[in-house]
């Protein structure tokens, strides 16, 4: 049994992204409780975790109780499957209905009898103790450090504009649709999606309507060591006809939302509208789009219209003049 703990800014969004690995890796998630999901998978499900962008950590689900009581004498009556020095630390959700003040101690204590050494500057297990409705210990597994995602952020790249999805927010649309081996962003810009496919090994495809985001798309993905990319300049409403003949297996992509330079002159539902319709021309039967459209127009209308399926849709808010939705879309197949 393993956990995942996800992060509470976009959480519905972030838990389809875990199952979408999971769909993956042939697992699934079996309980959850506020940002804690339980999850029955096996280890052949570690690189679909590793993935993940809306993620703080995932690990061993060792024990689960509901007191305090209980989870200590577990503690006691199990091997610890710990390398190494260890440390307890202990997360307080917003549903916490404990009392956990002193459980590092006391865990750490039962551990500690076993013949484990403690070291809390650094250790190489930690123990997580997770408060919610009910208390749950395991070993973490994998830390998504912020930083890595900070890093990455559009400020930090060779060429930039500061209109941009964060990192994980574009890691988590990636992963949305699925992808094994391939993603095409057909409105790219700056190419911040296409950067974390990249990352995940996938073989990218990037379109834009203009040609310095075409120039500064590729030297971004240089510059992060991506290598296996087509970047065309292109109409993302013709897809067809830059890629003929070509089926691809996920798209995602963040489309302007409504700058008259943006829209190259369009009417912004036009092309959005004309957008959806040379998506599904160009993606295989069952593959998935996610995309992002303010929530000012209607994505889940109009992509039904052009023959889609909707598998999920997420708001954000992102200032008082922009509130958007993410959807993740399926060719239905045949």
């Amino acid at each position: 049994m393993l956990y995942v703990e996800i992060l509470g800014n976009l959480p519905e969004m972030a838990r389809d992204e875990v199952r979408a690995m999971l769909e993956l890796a042939g697992g699934e998630i079996v309980g959850q409780d506020y940002l804690f999901l339980k999850v029955e998978a096996s280890e052949e499900a570690f690189p679909y975790l590793d993935r993940l962008g809306l993620a703080h950590e995932y690990g061993e689900l060792i024990i689960e109780a509901d007191s305090i009581e209980e989870l200590l004498q577990k503690a006691r009556e199990i091997e610890w499957p710990i390398k190494g020095t260890f440390k307890v630390d202990t997360e307080t959700m917003a549903n916490c209905r404990h009392n956990v003040s002193d459980l590092p101690r006391k865990l750490g204590a039962v551990i500690h009898a076993q013949g484990f050494r403690v070291n809390l500057s650094g250790p190489d297990t930690v123990v997580r103790v997770y408060c919610g409705e009910r208390l749950y210990a395991g070993i973490r597994l994998r830390f998504f450090d912020p930083k890595d995602f900070e890093r990455r952020k559009a400020h930090h790249r060779p060429f930039f504009r500061p209109i941009s999805l964060h990192p994980r927010i574009s890691r988590t649309l990636v992963n949305l649709t699925k992808a094994t081996k391939e993603l095409l962003d057909p409105m790219m810009g700056a190419g911040g999606i296409l950067i974390e496919a990249g990352l995940l090994g996938l073989k990218v495809y990037g379109v834009d309507i203009k040609p310095e985001m075409v120039k500064g798309a590729e030297m971004n993905l240089r510059h992060y060591g991506i290598k296996d990319y087509e970047l065309r300049l292109g109409d993302a409403t013709r897809l067809e006809e830059l890629f003929p003949g070509k089926e691809f297996e996920a798209v995602a992509t963040d489309p302007p939302y409504g700058t008259a330079a943006s829209l190259a002159g369009r009417k912004r539902d036009e092309l959005y509208r004309g957008v959806l319709r040379s998506i599904y021309n160009v993606l295989k039967p069952g593959g998935r789009l996610a995309i992002a459209f303010p929530t000012s127009f209607d994505g889940k209308s109009e992509a039904e219209k052009v023959g889609f399926k909707t598998i999920g849709r997420y708001y954000q808010r992102v200032h008082k003049s922009l509130e958007r939705y993410f959807y993740v879309f399926e060719k239905c197949p045949g």
